[in-house]
């Protein structure tokens, strides 16, 4: 597969180049929480005048750095980190979905555990479902759950052909068997390992910190669509024939 470099690639590798330096990247940090003046900053980091000009002006041409006269005396610089400046630092959001399905083999932990994360993070509806579903949600994600006061539908485990998917669903497995076994159907693959076998809190703590980590990483990054299937639903039924 051939690469493309658009224009948000360029400028997303810019904005990393020009932070890699470390001097650059200090003082950044520097003005994370306030501004300063070119002088106070040069004292703050005992850097030479003309070196931190030099960096300065590579952050000015990144875009995440503006210059403000002071309202009191005109002759000094205020330096301040501008707020949109590191939004190309994250990668470029996916494909708008409709719906997220998240697939595990059984259905009956990790997929039902992220769902119930993501239904707190997101409005884009969610669904657990499995490629051999089991009959029953595992206890050990009931009481996970519970622990950490998150809410667990209690539903009978699915599997995958039963849910009505187009091409608007985002698939994403977390379990390595049920990707694995899809093939390349499944958009993204979260390798967070099985609980079950464990049988141990721990054990189903550490999949939900893990799930919880996944999700908030991707919720802010999809946008929401309506899905086909509502409205092919909604649309008016073709009158019949006469």
């Amino acid at each position: 597969m051939e690469l493309e470099v658009n224009d948000e690639l360029r400028r997303r590798a810019a904005l990393h180049a020009a932070l890699a330096e470390p001097a650059r990247l200090a003082i950044a940090d520097t003005l994370s929480f306030g501004d300063a003046s070119p002088t106070e900053l040069q004292r703050a980091l005992g850097m030479p005048s003309n070196l931190l000009a030099h960096h300065l002006r590579v952050l000015e041409e990144a875009g995440v750095l503006s210059r403000h006269r002071s309202e009191a005396d005109r002759r000094r610089t205020y330096l301040r980190l501008v707020p949109s400046g590191f939004d190309a630092l994250a990668p470029a959001g996916l494909r708008p979905v409709s719906r997220v399905v998240f697939v595990c083999t059984q259905a009956s932990a990790r997929s039902q555990l992220a769902t119930s994360l993501w239904r707190r993070a997101s409005t884009i509806p969610a669904v657990a479902a499995g490629t051999r579903p089991a009959a029953r949600i595992n206890p050990g994600a009931i009481a996970a759950a519970h622990r950490h006061g998150l809410p667990l539908a209690r539903v009978r485990p699915r599997h995958l052909d039963e849910l009505e998917l187009d091409a608007s669903d985002l698939l994403v497995t977390v379990c390595d068997r049920a990707h694995e076994e899809l093939g390349g159907r499944p958009d993204l693959h979260w390798s967070v390992p099985d609980p079950v076998p464990a049988e141990r809190a721990e054990a189903f703590d550490r999949a939900l910190a893990e799930l919880s980590r996944r999700v908030a990483g991707l919720a802010p990054a999809t946008r929401a669509v309506p899905a086909e299937r509502e409205r092919r639903r909604r649309a008016p039924a073709a009158p019949g024939p006469r």
